[in-house]
């Protein structure tokens, strides 16, 4: 069951339609996606370089600088501690060629997902002083190392931390918040409550980018060569799934431009291994095929595969490279599924399906897909979820969670710190290990002081607007392709329509696993729509409300009396030369 809404912000749309230039359709899309401000507006819109925010307003920033700057004049070696999603990627890739252009002694270093955990940790820095590092930059992780950078001061090896993960803090008696840093150089981290940065959304690929790009206006380089890593930026942005507005829309629109052209010998053998080649690459392109195969060497082998890939300068070992990730990744999602079906199964045959935040524990899942699982779970109930599995440790679980827009995952488990060995994480996902005895605990807690309602948990379609399909026309298709690339903060564009009736259905494709539907304009006009969902629980419903001769009559074109009110997105098909409308059903009741 879900709800629909009808996206209704009261605002001057003739306004703003005059002030931009644009429809005001394509203003009412904006508005509904919060972008409300005239110079958030113009941004997305007109998607330019130059509107990219000066790198200097970021808290730490000329201290960061200083000390990079001073490094690289005294010749001292630099080491960049990463991590092993395609974000972190990402931000090592862009740290590393943009220090090496400053004549920096630069090498990284990545966490192993397995032996070593999230982020940057003692092993790394008591290794880091025996390979005789002066300095360590973190990039997508250090803001809750407290430990490890408090052992790297003690050694004499100065830190710099790049991040964009929420702070920690300790909330008083008060229910004030009191947040806490470690004891690095310089800490950048546009979510410090104390930075003045306009943007706060940034991924740590971008935060990165951020510090070359000071970096090279101290060093007096050209501020556009910082743009030649925009390919690796784009990747962790849409990887990483944070809001497409602002400098985020700029980075991804630009990134993807120079990806479709690009001359990386291993992004061109990754495109190749996975069948893409000669296909536009857009944000589906990064976010599901290009972005997984990245994430599966960290997943199930060394991440180091993945930054090696993007800069080797071997055609041979390129290919080698790709296809060794692309084989990683058809293997990760064969653990995937598995592990998802144990999830489900647990969940069914036990009272945890009664719980409003589910926390499932299973030993015999890979704790490298344990996010994703946490992710198809969550999608499944609509409940905030966490999934468990056992660690290398003896007697210690650690795993994923991922939320729901309700549910703030990283205050809520902020509560519990007392349970937990470590934690980290925003309020859309989370990482964490505790003793296996804590578990039920654990699970108690979240159940027992959560306030969701019925209505918190129920999915919801938010739509921007209802749209007669006689509205429909190619210069509306063109005109909405303004609004890309898609993502999250800017979704693909959702209309309704009310009392549709169905002409006739074919179920096609080599799995039958396509509905299309003509379907009845109110001026008698023919719209293919196009379903891509459950068939079987389609022919179900419909049987239900109407009668499987009613059923049989649609499937048949015979006149039947089936009537729906449907989600959808407006498209132009192109098949053999020729072009039609088409559209694309979400959802339909």
């Amino acid at each position: 069951m879900e709800r629909w809404y009808l996206r209704n912000v009261k605002t001057d749309l003739d306004r703003i339609s005059k002030t931009l230039g644009i429809s005001k359709l394509l203003s009412k899309l904006l508005v509904n996606r919060d972008i409300t401000s005239y110079r958030l507006m113009d941004s997305f819109i007109n998607p330019s370089l130059d509107k990219l925010h000066n790198p200097w307003l970021m808290k730490d920033m000329d201290k960061g600088i200083n000390i990079i700057k001073n490094s690289i004049d005294k010749g001292e070696y630099i080491r960049i501690a990463g991590d092993y999603d395609q974000d972190g990627n990402s931000a090592i890739l862009t740290l590393y060629k943009g220090l090496e252009r400053c004549g920096a002694k630069v090498d990284y270093v990545i966490p192993h997902r397995i032996m070593d955990g999230y982020g940057i940790n003692e092993r790394m820095v008591k290794e880091a002083k025996k390979d005789e590092i002066d300095l360590i930059i973190t990039c997508d992780n250090g803001i809750s190392a407290f430990e490890p950078i408090k052992l790297a001061k003690n050694l004499g090896i100065k830190v710099i931390v790049t991040d964009h993960h929420d702070i920690a803090y300790i909330e008083d008696e008060q229910g004030d918040k009191q947040y806490k840093l470690p004891e690095a150089e310089a800490i950048i981290n546009p979510k410090r409550w104390d930075c003045k940065y306009p943007f706060k959304e940034l991924c740590g690929a971008g935060v990165a980018f951020k510090l070359i790009q000071a970096l090279y206006d101290e060093m007096n380089i050209d501020i556009r060569e910082s743009y030649e890593l925009l390919e690796f930026v784009a990747m962790g942005t849409v990887c990483d799934v944070v809001d497409l507005i602002d400098e985020n829309r700029i980075i991804v629109k630009e990134g993807l431009r120079r990806i479709n052209s690009t001359n990386n010998i291993g992004l061109k053998a990754l495109i190749n291994a996975t069948g893409l080649e000669g296909r536009s690459i857009n944000t589906y392109s990064l976010g599901f095929v290009i972005g997984p195969c990245i994430n599966a060497s960290g997943r199930l082998d060394s991440a180091d595969i993945a930054v090696e890939l993007f800069l080797t300068e071997d055609p041979e070992k390129a290919e080698t490279y790709a296809n060794k990730l692309h084989f990683l990744n058809e293997e990760r999602k064969s653990m995937t599924t598995e592990g998802y079906e144990r999830i489900v199964e647990k969940i069914e045959s036990t009272d945890l399906k009664e719980d409003d935040v589910l926390v499932v524990f299973e030993p015999k899942i890979h704790e490298s897909v344990a996010g994703i699982i946490a992710g198809r779970v969550k999608d499944k109930y609509y409940r905030p979820t966490i999934v468990l599995t056992k660690s290398k440790e003896e007697n210690i679980a650690k795993g994923s969670g991922r939320s729901i827009e309700e549910y703030n995952m990283f205050d809520e488990i902020s509560n519990h710190k007392d349970l937990l060995l470590a934690f980290g994480g925003h309020p859309m996902a989370a990482g964490l290990s505790l003793d296996i005895s804590n578990i039920d605990e654990f699970r108690y807690r979240l159940n027992g002081e959560e306030s969701l309602t019925v209505e918190d948990l129920m999915p919801k379609v938010y739509i921007d607007m209802q749209l007669p399909l006689d509205y429909i026309s190619f210069g509306l298709v063109e005109e909405l392709k303004k609004m890309e690339p898609f993502g999250k903060g800017n979704p693909k564009p959702l209309f309704a329509e009310k009392n549709i009736r169905v002409k006739r259905g074919f179920i096609l494709g080599k799995n039958q696993n396509v509905l299309k539907l003509l379907l009845l304009t109110n001026s008698g006009r023919i719209m293919e729509g196009i379903y891509f969902g459950d068939i079987k629980e389609f022919e179900w419903r419909m049987a239900r409300k109407f009668s499987q001769e009613e059923l049989n009559k649609m499937f048949k074109g015979t006149g039947s009396e089936v009537v729906l009110d449907i989600i959808y997105t407006p498209m132009i098909n192109e098949y053999m030369g020729n072009r039609s409308l088409q559209v694309n059903i979400q959802n339909y009741r």
